[in-house]
């Protein structure tokens, strides 16, 4: 009779020895979305495998790619300034990281808005090396 309580416990047992590393890691972990801008920098040059070229990155900001926009067009020229939105007007806050703390800060929200906005310009999504090149640029933006 010992047995059948022990097969009773056993799934449990099993179930915290496996689950256990899950929950730990979970709180243990950073966020997935915390980061810095050279952290994302360097994983776009990681992903791109090859380190990104400020002037590379000036000239895809400021240039169009066969769409209406460039990225310029809602940023300004100088991304170091509040734009606005070509069409709706909305205000922008300054894209470059030392002139708005609140820019690259956030993985999943840098990730989103480089999507829309590649979209909007490129009608695509931006590759790795272009993204690296265009962060590497408005990095070297200062005060």
């Amino acid at each position: 009779m010992h047995t059948i309580p022990r097969l009773r416990r056993a799934p449990s047992f099993l179930a915290a020895l496996l689950f256990a590393p899950i929950l730990f890691g979970a709180f243990s972990a950073a966020p997935a979305s915390a980061a810095t801008p050279a952290q994302l920098l360097a994983d776009y040059n990681a992903k791109a495998g090859s380190p990104g070229v400020p002037a590379r990155g000036q000239q895809f900001f400021t240039s169009r790619h066969g769409r209406e926009w460039s990225c310029s067009s809602c940023h300004g020229a100088a991304p170091t300034q509040a734009g606005k939105h070509a069409s709706t007007g909305k205000p922008i806050g300054a894209l470059a990281p030392a002139f708005n703390a609140e820019r690259f800060a956030d993985a999943a929200k840098s990730e989103k808005w480089f999507r829309r906005n590649c979209n909007d310009v490129v009608g695509r999504e931006c590759s790795a090396g272009e993204k690296a090149d265009v962060l590497s640029w408005l990095l070297t933006l200062k005060p």
